[in-house]
């Protein structure tokens, strides 16, 4: 197997011609034979035991021979590309040339990756913003861990407030006719949620226990229900009973129960050191991401469509991996929403083609530096990928090759690299 010449049609389109020899196409053709052949019935031969010198009488000397070329194609055509140099970054396209007894040139037309330049790359001017933490922060955190760790108890000495649990039967009309899913009993609704109708909470405030109503309220125009959206309805309500969830006393007692510190004091400094330690980090995210636009905006080259093709369908299959992690599937998910897998793919194109210019211009970084990542890296980096995975660093070696782990250190290296060279303000 050979590569016999690379030809450049256009920008980042080549086409290369390969060839299987002799030996090469004939051991294809009796391997496809020896697999087929169980499933042909000749006369005069048991099934399955057919010569192929007969078979290939019966149905044509070239019976077996595109399942032959599809046998050779991923060998013969890695081992040309290799030899050609090229880094592909699109499915190829495959035509025979020609096929005879002296075996099976291909043709093959693909995009390569492009040639890329970095106007700057050095001393780009970002601004760096840490939010400061104030005590309303530290308090809304704290707020949050009371409210899960609060209790709900039966309210019966008062109408309904604002936060409040409200026990209702619902069935709401329109025009006098009851409407379908307007309608249920025994219902707890939280009031402030905004989970209903606009205005329907509100109306609900006020009321006291047993009491029976009526509420009028409006469908907004953009409702998920066509017959529904716009229109005017009464909801007859009776209201059960009103809960409220209770929260824990803030002092030590609470700081206790809810972390590893004594007092709430100690507690609060807790919460106030992460808090700092996440607006750090989010100040670095966001120096990062300026850099990111700036690489960008410095990027020059001509990318092939496929490229930003291939990893919108990245995006899409990462999507769908979390989906399943959910309890759903894409397929479940687009039927609900009323997209469809192309309306995902555009949804993720923007983001698709910012990662692929992105790579695309740290990896010119890594190569105009020379950027390189020691074995012992590499080995750390498996050894992270395998906590991530909970697997086995050996484990991960199956699925991931050093090549691919070594180019992604050295990538985020890029990244590093052009942070330490900026000129970055601290607002």
């Amino acid at each position: 197997m050979s590569l016999k010449n690379t030809n450049k049609v256009e920008t980042n389109l080549y086409e290369i011609e390969f060839d299987a020899d002799k030996a090469t196409f004939d051991a294809a053709v009796e391997k496809v034979y020896r697999k087929e052949v169980k499933k042909i019935t000749v006369p005069g031969f048991r099934k399955g035991k057919a010569p192929r010198s007969i078979i290939e009488k019966m149905y044509g000397k070239g019976v077996f021979y595109e399942d032959a070329i599809n046998e050779i194609i991923p060998n013969a055509y890695e081992s040309a590309i290799k030899e050609a140099g090229l880094t592909v970054v699109s499915r190829p396209e495959f035509d025979i040339v020609t096929i005879d007894d002296n075996g099976v040139v291909l043709k093959a037309k693909f995009y390569v990756k492009p040639e890329v330049s970095l106007k700057e790359y050095k001393g780009f001017k970002v601004t760096k913003t840490v939010d400061e933490v104030t005590e309303e922060n530290i308090n809304q955190e704290i707020e949050m861990v009371r409210a899960r760790n609060g209790r709900i108890v039966d309210v019966t000495d008062r109408a309904v407030e604002n936060g409040d649990l409200a026990v209702i039967d619902y069935e709401g009309f329109c025009d006098g006719v009851a409407f379908d899913g307007g309608k249920a009993e025994k219902y707890e609704l939280a009031i402030g949620s905004n989970s209903f109708i606009p205005g329907f909470e509100d109306q609900i405030i006020g009321h006291n226990i047993g009491e029976s109503f009526d509420i009028t309220v409006k469908f907004p125009e953009e409702y998920h229900s066509e017959s529904l959206a716009g229109k005017d309805a009464i909801f007859k309500i009776v209201l059960h009973g009103i809960k409220k969830n209770e929260l824990p006393e803030l002092d030590d007692e609470f700081a206790k129960d809810v972390s590893e510190f004594d007092t709430l004091d100690e507690y609060k400094a807790d919460i106030k050191a992460k808090l700092v330690s996440k607006n750090e980090k989010s100040a670095e995210n966001a120096v990062e991401e300026q850099i990111i636009n700036a690489l960008i905006e410095n990027l020059e080259a001509e990318i092939p469509a496929p490229m930003f093709e291939s990893e919108a369908e990245n995006f899409v299959r990462d999507y769908d991996s979390r989906l399943r992690m959910q309890g759903l599937d894409l397929q479940t998910y687009c039927k609900y929403t009323g997209q469809t897998l192309e309306t995902l793919r555009e949804q993720f194109k923007p983001m698709a083609e910012r990662q692929v210019k992105t790579r695309l211009a740290l990896e010119k970084i890594v190569e105009l530096e020379a950027i390189t990542a020691s074995d012992e890296e590499v080995e750390a980096e498996y050894e992270n990928l395998a906590t991530a995975y909970g697997m086995k660093a050996e484990e991960v070696k199956k699925y991931v090759e050093a090549d691919a782990v070594k180019a992604d250190l050295c990538v985020k290296k890029a990244v590093d690299f052009v942070k330490a060279n900026a000129e970055v303000t601290n607002a």
